[in-house]
């Protein structure tokens, strides 16, 4: 090879070298504000459930970068399970969380308490799918139909399927309150409830008269009143445009008298098994 040549490939290879040697230290290596971002994330559980509503931990860091008191708004459900998560957040982050206002649980507004079938249904197995016909094959048409489209979402294992009643049967200690499950039941009976919610309504049959050729099942709310009116502490409110209860943790005392008295056994615990809820002792 003509040694011209050679000199001149030597003398771009040294001068590319210096090039990107140059770059290398004048031009920053992370994007301004990463570090910051890298921190809050690393102070995060970094299971990537998506359950805050952004893509990932690191996506929830980013915003939270940007404004640190959004995780009041759209807190971390997993996060608020671990005492040292949330040490580790109020530092980086500097702000005082309450996790117990914060915690949310699910809660299913329904009992399975009537299987009585309407139709035999044959199609796919999914609540979703059999929800378009006719509202489902359930005598209620707003029963929990149990092919659990929840279970699938549900990323803790906090859901099961009770088999004899066939509904979703929710896990009180494995939910975290992520709400994935919220969206995926056709019925809209899931809801996310505060942690410390003490009684749960069991029933989501919509109209105060039963539509024609459905019903409700034998634990289907009647709206009596009776729990409204038996309550010695202001904790239940009458909702009269939905006419059913609406209960007030702070006053609640845990009394019983409302789960008592209700002629249809619509109420119960919220953080009990059916087992604990049939027993005398749990009230």
């Amino acid at each position: 090879m003509n040694p011209v040549i050679i000199l001149i490939l030597t003398a771009m290879g040294m001068l590319s070298s210096a090039i990107i040697y140059l770059a290398y230290v004048k031009i920053p290596h992370k994007v301004k504000g990463i570090e910051r971002i890298e921190e809050i994330s690393g102070a995060l559980p970094g299971v990537n459930c998506g359950a805050c509503g952004f893509a990932g931990c690191f996506g929830y860091a980013q915003e939270l970068s940007k404004d640190t008191k959004m995780i009041t708004e759209k807190p971390c459900p997993v996060a608020l399970q671990s005492s040292e998560t949330i040490r580790n957040l109020e530092k980086v982050l500097d702000i005082k969380l309450d996790a117990s206002a914060l915690r949310k649980k699910a809660l299913l507004h329904c009992c399975g308490g009537n299987s009585e079938i309407i139709y035999n249904y044959s199609g796919v197995e999914s609540c979703k799918a059999a929800a378009q016909l006719w509202g489902g094959y359930k005598k209620c048409p707003y029963a929990c139909l149990g092919f659990g489209d929840c279970l699938k979402a549900c990323p803790y294992d906090a859901i099961s399927i009770d088999k004899e009643k066939n509904i979703a049967v929710i896990d009180f200690e494995k939910c975290t309150g992520c709400g994935l499950c919220v969206s995926e039941c056709p019925h809209n009976l899931i809801e996310l409830v505060p942690a410390g919610t003490k009684v749960s309504f069991r029933c989501s049959y919509e109209p105060l008269r039963d539509i024609p050729g459905r019903g409700k099942c034998q634990y289907g709310c009647i709206h009596c009143r009776k729990c409204f009116n038996a309550c010695e502490f202001d904790a239940i409110t009458w909702n009269k445009e939905e006419a059913i209860p609406e209960f007030n943790i702070e006053k609640c005392t845990l009394c019983g008298k409302c789960i008592e008295i209700c002629p249809q056994d619509t109420l119960a615990f919220f953080n009990k098994t059916d087992a604990e809820i049939k027993s005398p002792s749990a009230v």
